[in-house]
């Protein structure tokens, strides 16, 4: 098989000069893990001895992640090396119904709210409420405002 520009086999997962899916599952998890220990991309870098441009690269799945960095990752942010690759099977099946939602729905088509850095912002700042009972009141106060916007539509 011949390779693409962006050093892919042709014919593989992927369109050529896209982001391979895996890669991207991948860097999202970097991304996910890192914002819920609340580090900057400049610090995750430093950790490893990188810019936090190539981070960024990471992040967004432009740069594929060997092995040998994978276990650097799962060092320095605290988990298993499986944390990488955890939901993928099911994300992939989706990942597809999903590029094809967002192709046929255009603009107006919104992204993955565990994807968002509130969402991760709103979760983090959730688990450093210490005290049990009031981290439960919190989380039922946020459930009785969902459900009460819910039936005002």
């Amino acid at each position: 098989m011949a390779l693409t520009g962006r050093g892919r086999k042709a014919g593989g997962v992927g369109r050529p000069g896209k982001p391979n899916p895996v890669d991207v599952h991948v860097g999202g998890r970097v991304r996910l893990r890192r914002t819920l220990l609340g580090m900057s991309q400049e610090k995750l870098g430093e950790a490893l001895g990188l810019t936090f441009q190539q981070v960024q690269k990471y992040e967004r799945g432009a740069n594929r992640i060997g092995a040998s960095r994978l276990y650097d990752l799962s060092r320095v942010l605290d988990v298993p090396v499986s944390f990488f690759f955890d939901d993928m099977a099911l994300e992939s099946d989706q990942g597809a119904r999903a590029a094809a939602l967002a192709e046929s729905a255009g603009p107006s088509y919104e992204a993955d709210p565990m994807a968002k850095r509130e969402t991760l912002e709103l979760v983090r700042a959730y688990y450093k409420v210490s005290n049990p009972a009031v981290r439960k009141r919190l989380f039922e106060l946020a459930k009785a405002l969902a459900s009460s916007d819910s039936e005002k539509s």
